[in-house]
């Protein structure tokens, strides 16, 4: 692995000399900042250093496709319907979506006083450990004997701190353990308490790793994309926030596919993504009429497939499923588990482990704004290896999406529960 650090006046600055060098896979580590007593010092911007890590052969960043230009009058003017549909639709969601920012603004605001507490605790932990009356030393032997008892005694309880910090995130426990267990022989020094906060946090980071997201193909051949998962996660919307991304700002050519036949709802959902957007749309009751659609579809970049809920109790429909995803060139083809984040680690458990026999897959998380802990995301992409890639906040189509950030995720399990 390479682990570098790049300098620049700001933070974007200080990224982009990263990813030059390291390519675009390479992982931000931490940010150093102007900052305030605790953990603060770790985060706060303005950034002027960016430590950042990849492989031992940086990755080259993915060369993106050529879009055409809409040339034509009546392209342009379709596009500007399409445009005015879906303003139209945001400015009836402008009040829920500026209270969604003032929430996320607040729980921005909860996590860092509640770092700065983390900090404090473990602060005012280490003052003690110092006033700790002195007794007299008969060697030189004894004496450094007592110094090393003191040093393991203030690192352990540091770690106690540490892990119940993540036990309150619903961290599973032995990953909690792994983390705190990591932290080992750190200097005896002021600085100690930013040792050990970087440290717990770049590895937060490391093991979330970089997102992947939906990559166009190069050779004029379609993405075709399956979202697969429960009843009820999200899948449908996730889709409709995906189309008009790639849509409206990628100017992508797209098509929509739904093989949700056991809920009319969902597929006139769908359908309605789909005129507002101007998308063409096909349900398919069969493998057969699957393939039959992405041949119809072959001139296309982007072809994103709905798929039932399936419970991973019943053997027909995740055969069913299967069938579907092998009716497709695997070349072409990406599979995408989304997961609500306010499901117990338990049930995500037991659905992952069916699609994992199944297909290899990236997982999307939705509704990070129902809930305030995040273990769970950290807990499946342990316990899966699976590639982290979108997650969801809310129902606006299509602000509410965006990459999985590591960084911020790892603030938020060293910041606490609300």
């Amino acid at each position: 692995m390479i682990i570098k650090k790049y300098e620049a006046e700001t933070e974007n600055d200080a990224i982009l000399k990263a990813k030059d060098e390291l390519g675009g896979g390479a992982i931000i580590m931490n940010i150093k900042t102007t900052r305030p007593k605790g953990i603060f010092r770790l985060f706060r911007k303005p950034v002027v250093e960016v430590t950042a890590a990849t492989d031992d052969k940086p990755s080259a960043e993915p060369v993106k496709p050529k879009m055409d230009a809409v040339s034509n009058e009546k392209a342009q003017k379709a596009a500007k319907a399409i445009e005015e549909a879906i303003r139209r639709q945001k400015q009836e969601s402008v009040s829920d979506s500026e209270s969604l920012k003032d929430g996320r603004q607040k729980r921005s605001s909860a996590i860092e006083a509640k770092l700065d507490n983390l900090a404090d605790m473990i602060e005012k932990q280490m003052v003690v450990e110092n006033k700790e009356k002195e007794q007299p030393k008969d060697t030189d032997n004894k004496e450094e004997q007592e110094k090393q008892e003191e040093t393991e005694s203030r690192n352990a309880k540091i770690r106690g701190l540490l892990y119940n910090q993540f036990l309150s995130n619903e961290v599973e426990e032995s990953y909690a353990h792994m983390l705190v267990e990591e932290v080992k022989d750190l200097p005896d020094k002021e600085e100690a308490l930013d040792a050990i906060l970087a440290n717990v946090y770049q590895r937060i980071v490391l093991k979330l790793g970089q997102p992947q997201v939906i990559r166009l193909n190069e050779k004029n051949k379609p993405r075709v994309c399956f979202f697969v998962g429960s009843t009820g996660v999200g899948k449908t919307t996730t889709i409709a926030k995906i189309a008009s991304l790639f849509k409206l700002e990628k100017k992508a050519k797209v098509a929509l596919i739904t093989s949700d036949t056991y809920r009319i709802a969902a597929v006139e959902q769908l359908k309605t993504y789909a005129n507002i957007l101007s998308l063409p749309i096909r349900v398919v009751y069969s493998s057969e009429e699957m393939k039959k659609a992405l041949e119809d579809y072959e001139d296309y970049d982007l072809v994103l497939v709905d798929t039932a809920g399936r419970s991973p109790k019943n053997k027909k429909q995740v055969d069913e499923l299967a069938e579907l995803l092998n009716s497709t060139d695997e070349a072409l083809r990406e599979v995408y588990l989304v997961l609500s984040a306010t499901t117990k680690y338990k049930d995500l458990k037991q659905i992952v482990a069916t699609y994992k026999d199944m297909v290899d897959f990236r997982i999307v998380f939705t509704k990070l704004d129902e809930t305030s802990c995040y273990g769970n995301i950290l807990n499946i992409r342990l316990d899966t290896g699976a590639p982290l890639s979108y997650v969801t906040c809310g129902q606006v189509v299509p602000d509410d999406l965006g990459m999985l950030n590591a960084q911020a995720i790892a603030k938020q399990l060293l910041g606490g529960c609300e």
